[in-house]
């Protein structure tokens, strides 16, 4: 019986292996501004960068130093014994990958989109391809051991992925989702992210303290993650599907609530289609903000957070 994503997981921590570790954050000056918000009924995170600190940020196939790249590619394919069943070129195994594996990127991200969106790269279908090509040259895996070529992709991009960025939650995160279903809001995610976001997220979340039971914390309408549109953010259409989703529970855009460090790219988008929004001010990294938005009454945040742990009383007046 192949093991599911959650469990593959678990067995990689049995094995104590060595992954990258998120740079200590670095202080934003800012004044939060919490006055109590009413009338929020859902809270819909951004996960990597706000939920989640990562490095570089934010959620990226391309890291900003390209030796961890090289390292995350060298990692997978010792991991999966690939090296055998590659077109080799000269150099280290890495080399005779990274041509590929930019290339399959690139016309991924070639894929057209409705006018004004931006099209996402789907990670497990990057390896997909890639697994693929390898077949060419006689390449095999343990079925049994990680399911059908798609459960392997995921697992291949889940291991990749975990090679090239660290993360780990951010400081209050269990206690700002347990305050937040304690209070009978919904929650969940609109954020740029891959089918294995979930797993990761609540991994991370786990070594922080405990969650109430999955079925508890989210419904299936509120995760929404980049991957399942096909557009990654700042796309109008994955903040319409958004807002589509949570209209199926009774939940109006002017009841949600989009929690980002990012103004730009995250939160303009969901208060031009009627959002409540928060911008998290918490750290350098990840942070991207507009002077002039801020001071455009159209465009900037409903609140400003310094940390999570400012988001009950913002929301419940406690």
């Amino acid at each position: 019986m192949p093991q599911p994503l959650a469990e593959y997981a678990d067995h990689l921590d049995e094995r104590r292996l060595i992954w990258p570790q998120v740079p200590a954050p670095k202080a934003v000056p800012a004044t939060p501004f919490v006055k109590h918000l009413p009338d929020i009924r859902a809270v819909l995170w951004d996960v990597y960068g706000t939920l989640l600190r990562v490095s570089d940020g934010r959620f990226t196939l391309f890291p900003d130093d390209e030796v961890r790249l090289q390292i995350a590619l060298d990692k997978t394919i010792h991991e999966f014994n690939m090296w055998n069943h590659m077109y080799r070129k000269p150099g280290p195994p890495w080399q005779s990958m990274i041509g590929l594996y930019k290339s399959t990127i690139e016309r991924q991200a070639m894929q057209s989109a409705a006018r004004g969106d931006v099209t996402e790269v789907n990670l497990v279908e990057t390896w997909g391809s890639i697994i693929m090509r390898l077949f060419e040259k006689e390449y095999k895996f343990d079925e049994g051991l990680y399911g059908n070529l798609d459960e392997f992709s995921e697992k291949v991009a889940y291991f990749f992925h975990s090679c090239l960025q660290g993360t780990t939650a951010r400081s209050g995160a269990v206690q700002a989702m347990t305050d937040i279903g304690g209070n009978q809001l919904l929650q969940g995610f609109l954020s740029n992210g891959q089918s294995f976001t979930l797993v990761q997220t609540l991994r991370a979340l786990a070594l922080q303290g405990s969650l109430p039971p999955l079925y508890e914390l989210f419904r299936p309408q509120t995760i929404i993650l980049s991957h399942d549109v096909g557009v990654k953010k700042p796309s109008r259409s994955l903040y319409t599907y958004a807002i589509d989703r949570l209209r199926t529970l009774g939940v109006e855009a002017r009841e949600i609530l989009h929690v980002s460090c990012r103004l730009t790219t995250d939160l303009v988008p969901a208060r031009a289609l009627g959002m409540k929004t928060a911008l998290l001010v918490a750290e350098k990294s990840g942070l991207e903000v507009d002077a002039a938005m801020l001071k455009d009454p159209a465009k900037k945040p409903d609140r400003l957070l310094t940390e999570l742990s400012q988001l009950g009383p913002m929301l419940f007046g406690t």
